[in-house]
């Protein structure tokens, strides 16, 4: 089975990852695509709250999108490190949830994992839009996590 896994850059993403591993069976997985997608004209950064990098500092080059975006795949990524299915990893342009459901349409794949709640452009007039249209829209089945309750 291959499985899509989004990620935005956002903690809730990361955790959707690690939910994933806490339930499936990797030897019925044969591959995971994690998959960011960046909006093209963003009038907002794509921010990455998930990597090991750095983040730059007032003034400084906050280098680009892409950078941003690489640093968030690989994140996500590494949470299937030693897991057993291969990974592949992509960074595409365009409308998030078109570009993931058009994804898990070419692969064929078993499952959508998205998380609720991130923190796009679409997110801060609509919360969980993103979610929603690929749930309503996927081809296969979609595990939509729902970040942990705040204190």
């Amino acid at each position: 089975m291959h499985v899509i896994v989004a990620t935005d850059g956002s903690p809730q993403s990361l955790a959707a990852a690690r939910h994933l591993t806490s339930f499936a069976d990797p030897q019925k997985i044969t591959t995971i695509s994690v998959v960011v997608v960046i909006r093209p004209l963003a009038s907002v950064a794509f921010a990455d709250e998930i990597s090991e990098a750095e983040p730059s500092g007032p003034g400084e080059g906050a280098g680009s999108f892409r950078d941003a975006a690489q640093g968030a795949v690989d994140a996500v990524a590494a949470v299937f490190d030693d897991w057993g299915p291969r990974i592949d990893k992509q960074i595409r342009s365009g409308s998030p949830a078109a570009e993931i459901i058009k994804l898990a349409k070419q692969y064929d794949a078993g499952l959508v994992v998205v998380a609720a709640g991130g923190r796009g452009i679409s997110d801060a007039i609509l919360p969980g839009s993103t979610a929603q249209r690929v749930q309503h829209y996927a081809p296969c089945p979609v595990l939509v996590v729902r970040p942990a309750p705040r204190p």
